[in-house]
């Protein structure tokens, strides 16, 4: 018994000192906000979830609280994700705001203390799409990047296996300019856990790039350059996320970023698989694509099955075809079943 115990933390050990791609042959494995596919997103159940189901890192979008902390939304509007809308003593926190350059109405993070965000609980985003996570509605509240943190290191010392955390900076440049930067709690919180290279399990994504380029100058842990495949970066107004795609932009990303973010769009296309992948590659960057779900409407054409348009297409067919183009590591809403598709029978 003490000799197994001694081995499981002689393996832990070894696969802290190494990269998951070293581990992992097959593409990473990123669950998006969780295993939210099956739970309200961004919550510790969600994380959880995806952790015991295999994923390699955990995605949490990281907004702040008026106070400061950093908290796992979204977006910094909390209507759809919270019961704020049931608390009469937060009526009067509702507005209009411009969160770069779209209208919002609601009620945001940064108007709420953690005390007072606290008071509230988490529903289900696409209650229409995913009726069966309801039942999870208000069982759970809204997560600090600090306890998913803890969460990370209690289910890493039962499972004796390294688990990524892939955080994102929401709306980067809107929260700097009301006081509110997410790099110095974000850096100060991953250091105090340990995390301060690039061979710990990190990735910081963002789709703006001054935000990246402050990071780099900060940090040595590994950072990836979001793109759509429509618009641009907020804080570069007049730049496509088009441009960055090009030979010589790719090349400008690889002086900040260690790899890019597409959505899956621009991976695979109506007409099949796109060069992307082997330029970013030839550039000597990453790609994570994200996000693959179950649900059609989510899927290209040719994995959607049926006549629902809220059913569930060939999902596993796209995650494999996703895999062929040469991905490092894709998002999903479903990590259980994207692991299962990635890995070959026995």
């Amino acid at each position: 018994m003490i000799g197994r115990e001694l081995a499981r933390i002689g393996l832990f050990l070894l696969m802290s000192l190494l990269p998951l791609s070293v581990v992992r042959a097959e593409p990473l494995l990123i669950a998006h906000r969780g295993a939210s596919g099956e739970r309200p997103e961004h919550t510790l159940a969600a994380y959880e979830r995806a952790i015991d189901q295999g994923a390699d890192f955990i995605e949490p979008d990281l907004v702040l609280t008026k106070d400061g902390v950093l908290v796992a939304r979204h977006e910094n509007e909390i209507g759809g994700t919270t019961d704020v809308a049931d608390h009469p003593e937060f009526a009067d926190r509702k507005t209009t705001k411009v969160i770069d350059g779209v209208e919002m109405a609601g009620w945001f993070t940064e108007d709420f203390t953690l005390a007072e965000l606290r008071t509230l609980r988490a529903r289900e985003r696409l209650p229409d799409l995913r009726p069966a996570n309801k039942r999870f509605d208000t069982l759970y509240q809204i997560p600090t990047f600090e306890e998913i943190l803890k969460l990370v290191r209690a289910k890493e010392a039962e499972s004796g296996r390294r688990i990524g955390l892939y955080p994102e900076t929401k709306h980067p440049s809107y929260f700097a300019g009301i006081g509110l930067a997410h790099q110095a709690p974000l850096l100060d919180l991953l250091n105090r856990y340990g995390y301060m290279t690039e061979a710990d399990p990190v990735f910081i994504q963002s789709f703006e790039v001054g935000n990246l380029k402050a990071l780099r100058a900060a940090t040595r842990l590994r950072l990836i350059q979001l793109v759509d495949a429509e618009g641009g970066p907020a804080d570069l107004p007049g730049t496509r996320y088009d441009d960055l795609l090009t030979v010589q932009g790719l090349a400008d990303i690889a002086t900040y970023a260690d790899g890019i973010g597409p959505s899956a769009a621009l991976v695979i296309a109506p007409e099949g698989a796109t060069a992307l992948v082997g330029r970013a590659h030839d550039a000597g960057l990453q790609v994570h694509v994200w996000t693959l779900r179950m649900e059609n409407p989510f899927l290209p054409a040719q994995y959607q099955r049926g006549d629902d348009p809220e059913g569930r297409g060939d999902f596993a067919g796209y995650v494999r075809a996703m895999v062929r183009t040469g991905v490092d590591g894709l998002f999903s809403d479903f990590p259980a079943q994207a692991r299962a598709a990635m890995t070959p029978a026995p």
